[in-house]
């Protein structure tokens, strides 16, 4: 990809952002369950938007898992054990500019599947 190319494909991300982000908002309920998706590892965290603190986090780089679907399963499972440790049942999913599909897609539906309502 060429400068301007990335350019692009970087501001198209941040549109996307601003857009999802000017509809979603977490409470201390509902928090707002925010991911970030490195070339290689994949974050995530629960967000409480009224008092503007992080509630539970978790980290796949220092777990040791990889930017994939099968790892982002595990890493869901994980992540919403820790959201039921906290009393949370249902969150908002904030997908945070990228596209609901792979890595992010499996994410969500892994906490689905643990017992979390997105």
């Amino acid at each position: 990809m060429n400068a301007k190319a990335l350019y692009k494909k970087k501001a198209l991300r941040d549109r996307r952002k601003l857009r999802i982000k000017s509809k979603l908002a977490g409470d201390a309920l509902r928090p707002r369950v925010s991911v970030f998706r490195s070339n290689r590892y994949f974050y995530a965290q629960a967000i409480d938007d009224v008092k503007q603190s992080t509630i539970t986090h978790i980290d796949g780089r220092k777990m040791g898992f990889k930017n994939t679907q099968e790892d982002a399963k595990k890493l869901g499972a994980l992540f919403a054990e820790e959201l039921k440790k906290a009393g949370i049942e249902r969150a908002v999913y904030d997908r945070n500019g990228y596209l609901y599909h792979g890595v992010v897609a499996a994410f969500a539906e892994s906490l689905r599947e643990n017992g979390i309502a997105l």
